[in-house]
């Protein structure tokens, strides 16, 4: 089921954040997203969060800042290729008529992942923290 996060749940989405960016990113070293993890916690109330619950357990969420910016989608490793990743952005889409994205060019599998729902690479930049290169992509309905 997905519905909007209860903040007295964000250590569990903050449990997942962390373990899904050092999986996926292995170019970042892990201290990066360790540092990362208080910033974090305080924006993630700022933005809109749906989360993928199962049987009260989250097993994965997407946070959108400004109606537009997905902030970022995540899911926990142990429940990767069901479907979640698909239904949390699928959910975005029947909400907002635009969604944009940045997502490192060394994560192909997120980056096809996108291309399969539809969005599109507009310009190609560096992430002034991490010095890696990211495309900034972008769906409209």
């Amino acid at each position: 089921m997905i519905k909007e996060l209860d903040i007295s749940k964000i250590d569990k989405v903050m449990k997942i954040w962390l373990e899904a960016n050092i999986s996926v990113h292995d170019f970042i070293i892990e201290d990066y997203w360790k540092a990362n993890i208080d910033y974090v916690k305080k924006a993630l109330p700022e933005a809109t969060v749906f989360v993928y619950e199962d049987n009260n357990e989250i097993k994965g969420f997407i946070g959108i800042i400004e109606k537009i910016y997905i902030a970022g989608l995540f899911v926990s490793n142990q429940y990767q290729n069901e479907g979640i990743g698909s239904k949390l952005l699928e959910k975005c889409k029947e909400n907002y008529p635009i969604l944009r994205l940045d997502v490192y060019a060394k994560n192909l599998k997120a980056i096809n992942f996108y291309k399969k729902h539809g969005f599109k690479i507009e310009k190609e930049k560096v992430n002034d923290d991490t010095k890696e290169v990211e495309y900034s992509m972008v769906w409209k309905s």
